[in-house]
């Protein structure tokens, strides 16, 4: 018995090799930046921790 086979052109060859695998998994770890929101003014002792609360009217 013969199969038929079917001419691949170059455009579905790269579709097929970029699409035919998951990407790397990314750590959670990695997601993540810290970095402080506000940063102390030592000199003039302005920092006020409760700033954005005063702010948007929580006071």
């Amino acid at each position: 018995m013969t199969q038929e086979r079917t001419p691949v052109d170059a455009a579905q060859l790269q579709r097929s090799l970029r699409f035919s695998k998951l990407p790397e998994p990314i750590r959670l770890e990695d997601t993540i930046e810290e970095r402080p929101t506000a940063t102390h003014d030592s000199v003039s002792g302005d920092y006020n921790p409760d700033w954005w609360l005063i702010r948007m009217g929580g006071l």
